[in-house]
């Protein structure tokens, strides 16, 4: 697990500002937002990335029966605050067996959620049609919001990706059979909006796409 930041777009080394630069720098990707390295899920490291982020942190709420909190991460530092989130969670698939999801909000150009889908970045425009009907809807923060598939994922997930907020907005869903979760139009709450009721989340083991999106 590392334990520094890391380029929200490729997962390389990045160098901190300094004297020729006033922006994190990837040696591949020039100004990148840093992905700050991930921790054990728990309410109080939800609470910290909650308290930082500038986007939502959407997690679905309530969530479905058996599903746990896996994991957070958010890219983006003090001075900036967290400029992309995304929340893992894991439970029963609804066609059995088990399954993950992956929420992600970001601005524009972040590459947070493109990466995690596992297609080139950083956003996902080139690759979802709005003017086709939308292949699943969610309701983000009680807003009907459209979600479309993303062409060209790896054949082991399932990606969907939209606005909502005026963000982008990336499902990512393992393994791809579980994208069904994604018809039954989830509801997903911005965790800056909850209450109280978050300390009683179910948190289980770290998922490991939040290190990496090839994980088995």
């Amino acid at each position: 697990m590392r334990g520094e930041p890391s380029c929200p777009k490729c997962g390389g080394r990045v160098r901190a500002p300094g004297l020729f630069a006033d922006s994190w720098q990837c040696s591949v990707h020039g100004t990148v937002h840093p992905l700050q390295p991930v921790v054990p899920p728990s309410v109080e490291a939800l609470a910290v990335v909650v308290g930082r982020a500038r986007v939502p942190v959407w997690m679905p709420w309530p969530l479905p029966v058996g599903w746990l909190f896996t994991g957070v991460v958010c890219a983006g530092d003090d001075r900036s605050g967290g400029r992309a989130t995304a929340v893992a969670c894991s439970g029963p698939s609804p066609l059995g067996g088990p399954g993950e999801l992956l929420l992600v909000a970001e601005e524009l150009g972040v590459g947070l959620g493109a990466r995690y889908a596992g297609v080139d970045g950083p956003d996902p425009g080139p690759y979802i049609s709005a003017e086709r009907p939308p292949h699943a809807k969610v309701h983000a923060a009680g807003r009907p919001t459209a979600l479309w598939h993303v062409d060209g994922a790896p054949e082991d997930r399932a990606v969907f990706a939209g606005e909502a907020r005026g963000l982008w907005l990336w499902a990512v869903v393992w393994p791809e059979r579980s994208g069904l979760l994604m018809y039954d139009e989830l509801v997903l709450t911005d965790l800056r909006d909850a209450g109280a009721e978050v300390d009683l989340l179910p948190c289980g083991a770290l998922s490991p796409r939040l290190l990496s999106p090839e994980a088995a």
